[in-house]
């Protein structure tokens, strides 16, 4: 367990893992973790959470991830779009979701549900907390200031989720290849105005968005051939927004009152690498770049997702370092192709009247549903698909095959009532599914051992749905399916790669 003492006048704190950042994905880590049953420690400068929802969009896939842990009946029923946009062209991003489309959900309120449940789950939150070092050997130790004093942890690994201007990442001196900002949008949340809503407002001098909810008018804006201002991690005054508002739509909002302002560019950076040894990264502390149609808070999220599982079964001992691998494997294919789409969005967005042939294309384009699919997949985050087999697994073909499990319902075969697919990852262990009455002793049988971390269900799906009968399913903890068949054929090393060694070899 955590632990806690003094040492003259320095904290002491011992812990499995040392989580940096109370963001959004610092907090799903933190909760995935304690699920998993690592000890869990998570430090941030701020003293709370956010109180600027500069993130607004929860996209389908994140919606899922929140409802297989049961987190969605304290958010209740925000407001969904089923319209998103790519590159502010506009695209309609529904696809077969329990929850399609983009849910308007403020950051604040994110942070605060992700923070409630990390806490009932018994993660250590401190706040307040400035990381000033860190050495990571055979274990890790980090210095931090707190409010009372100097504080030490010592932790058996360390992740970094602590933004874009990460501190974990600088003292690592991790790669982070990429480009700078060149081109920038200036925006802000002001009270007291009255302008035209607008979505993304292509003018003679300039790219115009604002949006009015509950009295708050959000604006953003670009200049046609303005470069982004070296800020030096200063943001920008509201005249500077007021200006350049003027100057593109002609319309003076100098008498309203700003709640915040920022700017944020078009920079594009990945890391090389998401682990350096015993230190991960997830995040925006991983990646950098725009956040076009709001996939930033989203894609970090999913990160912290995917690794929190992960990470818990090598820290309990259960599987091996070599686990590690497959999240940089994963996330980073998938954060380089969401940096590639918001590299080409970019362009849509803040190109001068030279990207107007691009956009009448690209109009055209999502008119067909294949491309419209494609698009929509990559925003939502529903397209995921990772590599699950590795080099030395090799079965037929499966169209669920490292995709995740549909929201489906489920008839017990040994009565009882319908229960939802979502349902049965609450706990966050591994499941496998069975399809196939006839089947399930056999397989019952290979999975036994495993028993302790891959529960065993086997029901029939609903007439209509989304799953395959007569067939059966390894879904990993995150609920992507790791295994697919009709028998017992390779299920044991597909568990054995995602699950680790038998029970009773731990």
């Amino acid at each position: 367990m955590t632990t806690d003492h003094q040492d003259t006048d320095t904290t002491i704190l011992d812990t499995d893992v040392l989580v940096v950042g109370a963001g959004p994905a610092g907090l799903m880590l933190a909760t995935e973790l304690r699920l998993g049953g690592a000890e869990v420690v998570v430090v941030d400068q701020r003293p709370g959470p956010t109180t600027e929802s500069r993130a607004s969009t929860l996209h389908a896939r994140t919606m899922e991830i929140l409802d297989s842990r049961g987190l969605l009946d304290e958010l209740g029923t925000p407001p969904c779009e089923p319209r998103g946009h790519f590159g502010g062209v506009p695209l309609d991003l529904t696809l077969p979701s329990s929850h399609p489309g983009q849910w308007k959900v403020a950051q604040t309120r994110t942070e605060e549900l992700l923070q409630r449940r990390a806490a009932e789950l018994g993660a250590v939150l401190r706040r307040r907390h400035q990381l000033l070092s860190l050495t990571a050997e055979d274990g890790v130790e980090a210095e931090a200031i707190g409010p009372y004093g100097p504080v030490r942890i010592r932790a058996r690994y360390l992740v970094g989720c602590d933004g874009e201007d990460s501190t974990v990442r600088r003292l690592v001196r991790a790669p982070f290849p990429g480009r700078d900002a060149a081109r920038e949008l200036l925006r802000a949340d002001v009270f007291g105005v009255e302008v035209a809503d607008r979505r993304f407002q292509r003018l003679e001098h300039g790219l115009a968005i604002a949006a009015t909810r509950e009295g708050v008018t959000r604006v953003m804006v670009h200049e046609f051939g303005r470069p982004a201002a070296e800020r030096g991690g200063a943001e920008p005054d509201f005249a500077e927004v007021t200006d350049v508002w003027k100057r593109v739509t002609g319309e003076d909002i100098s008498q309203g009152t700003p709640l915040w302002v920022n700017a944020f560019g078009d920079a594009n950076r990945q890391l090389a690498h998401y682990r350096h040894g015993r230190v991960l990264f997830a995040g925006d502390a991983a990646h950098r770049q725009m956040p076009s149609g709001g996939q930033a808070l989203n894609l970090g999220v999913q990160d912290a997702f995917n690794l929190g599982w992960k990470l818990a079964a090598v820290v309990r001992g259960s599987a091996g370092e070599d686990l590690l691998d497959t999240y940089h494997s994963e996330r980073h294919t998938v954060g380089r192709q969401v940096l590639a789409n918001i590299r080409a969005q970019v362009e849509l967005l803040l190109g001068g009247p030279e990207v107007e042939p691009a956009r009448a294309l690209l109009t055209e384009l999502v008119a067909l549903d294949g491309v419209r699919q494609h698009l929509a997949g990559m925003i939502s985050g529903l397209g995921i698909r990772y590599d699950v087999e590795g080099p030395e697994i090799h079965s037929d073909e499966h169209p669920l095959l490292g995709r995740r499990l549909p929201d489906a319902w489920l008839e017990p075969t040994e009565g009882g009532a319908r229960r939802r697919t979502t349902e049965l990852l609450r706990t966050g262990r591994g499941l496998l599914l069975s399809l196939d009455g006839d089947g399930a002793p056999a397989l019952r049988a290979t999975a036994a051992p495993w028993s302790d971390r891959v529960a065993f269900v086997a029901d029939r799906p609903a007439a209509g749905g989304p799953l395959p009968a007569g067939q059966t399913l390894l879904v990993r903890p995150d609920g992507y399916v790791a295994w697919a068949g009709s028998g017992p054929a390779g299920l044991a090393r597909a568990l054995t790669r995602w699950f680790g060694t038998l029970a009773a070899d731990d």
